[in-house]
C-alpha cells in the first residue's frame, strides 16, 4: 500500500472517529485480513469482521485464506496484511526473531480473542487410542506455516513419536484425507467447535486423543505459552471430556499501523461482538478486561487508548 493511498484510508477512518453514528467515510482504500484455511475459526471470524468493516466504514476489505498463524505473522511483518489471527506461541517466535522468522517482526496486538484447543483426531473404529499408537502411521500436522504445524511438531517430539508419513494439510483437507484413509489421524489447533471437525463428527464417529500427559513438558520447554484445557464432550458429541492443551489466540497488527486506525478497529471489534458470535461462537469470549493480556506481544498504542477509555467508562 503506498503512502498516499494509506493516508487516504486513514483519513476515512479519522472521519469515523468524529462519531460512529454519523456519515460513513467514503471508500478510500482497503484493509487486508489474514485468516486461515476453510473449515477453521479464523476463516469464519475473518470473513465476519470484513463484512462488519465494509458495512460500517465503506472501504474494501480483502480476506486472505492462508496457512494460518506463521504465514499470517510473515504477512504482518512484511506489511502486506493489516490484521491477522495468530496463536501466541507463533507470536513469540515472531517477536524474538526465532525460526522460521529471519528477524524480529514488528508485531503489536489489538486483543486476546479466545483460547484454541489442540485436537488430535482419528476415527472411532480405528485402533488409535493414544499418541503412542500413532508411531509408524501417516498423520497430518496442519498446513504449512500454521500454528497447528508448530505445536504438532513440538507435541510429536515431546511424545517421542515418529509417524511413517507427515502430511501438511489444512483442517478441511485433513478431514478429507482421514475419510479416504490416506492418514490415520490429524492435528488441528482451533476454537470450539471447529466447523470442519464438527461436520466430520456428524457424519462419522470420531475419537479425540487425550494429550494431558504432555502439557507440563511443553510448558517447560516453551516458556509457558501452553495451558491445560479440556474439550467438553458436547463440542463434538463425544462420550466424555478430553484433556488437551490450549493456546491463546490474538488479533495482531503491524507496529506501523497508525494509532487512530488501531483504536477504531479495537472499538469496532467489541461493538460487533454479537454479530461476530453469530459467525462463530468463540467470539462470545471477547472480553475487554481479558483482552489486554497479550504477553509477550505489546498492545498497540491505539488499542491501549481504547481500553483506557473502557476503564474510564467513556468508550463508545
Amino acid at each position: 500500500m503506498s503512502r498516499i493511498t494509506r493516508r487516504a484510508a486513514i483519513a476515512g477512518l479519522l472521519a469515523l472517529a468524529a462519531g460512529a453514528c454519523g456519515e460513513r467515510p467514503p471508500p478510500t482504500n482497503r484493509l487486508v485480513i489474514a485468516t486461515g484455511g476453510k473449515g477453521g475459526v479464523y476463516y469464519a471470524l475473518g470473513h465476519a469482521l470484513a463484512t462488519i468493516i465494509r458495512r460500517n466504514w465503506g472501504i474494501e476489505v480483502d480476506v486472505r485464506q492462508t496457512g494460518a498463524s506463521i504465514e499470517n505473522l510473515h504477512l504482518i511483518g512484511e506489511g502486506t496484511a493489516d490484521l491477522a489471527f495468530a496463536t501466541v506461541d507463533a507470536v513469540a517466535l515472531a517477536l524474538f526473531g526465532q525460526s522460521p522468522f529471519p528477524a524480529r517482526q514488528p508485531v503489536n496486538s489489538l486483543a486476546l480473542l479466545y483460547d484454541e484447543y489442540l485436537h488430535a483426531v482419528t476415527l472411532a473404529d480405528d485402533d488409535v487410542f493414544t499418541m503412542g499408537d500413532l508411531a509408524g502411521k501417516p498423520v497430518s500436522i496442519g498446513a504449512n506455516q500454521s500454528g497447528t504445524e508448530l505445536v504438532s511438531l513440538r507435541l510429536l517430539k515431546a511424545a517421542g513419536v515418529k509417524a511413517s508419513e507427515i502430511h501438511h494439510l489444512g483442517v478441511a483437507e485433513s478431514v478429507a484425507a482421514l475419510r479416504e484413509g490416506d492418514i490415520r489421524a490429524f492435528f488441528f489447533v482451533g476454537g470450539l467447535p471447529t466447523p470442519a471437525i464438527a461436520d466430520l463428527a456428524r457424519d462419522l464417529p470420531i475419537r479425540l486423543l487425550p494429550l494431558d500427559a504432555y502439557v507440563a513438558k511443553l510448558q517447560r520447554d516453551h516458556s509457558g505459552v501452553y495451558v491445560r484445557r479440556t474439550i467438553p464432550a458436547t463440542a463434538y458429541g463425544m462420550p466424555s471430556d478430553i484433556p488437551t492443551l490450549g493456546v491463546h489466540t490474538l488479533l495482531v497488527t503491524g507496529a506501523r499501523m497508525p494509532d487512530e486506525v488501531a483504536y477504531q478497529i479495537a472499538r469496532l471489534l467489541f461493538a460487533s461482538r454479537d454479530e461476530l458470535a453469530a459467525a462463530h461462537s468463540e467470539a462470545r469470549h471477547l472480553n475487554q478486561r481479558v483482552a489486554i493480556f497479550t504477553d509477550p506481544a505489546q498492545l498497540h498504542p491505539g488499542a491501549i487508548r481504547y481500553y483506557q477509555e473502557v476503564k474510564q467508562g467513556v468508550a463508545g
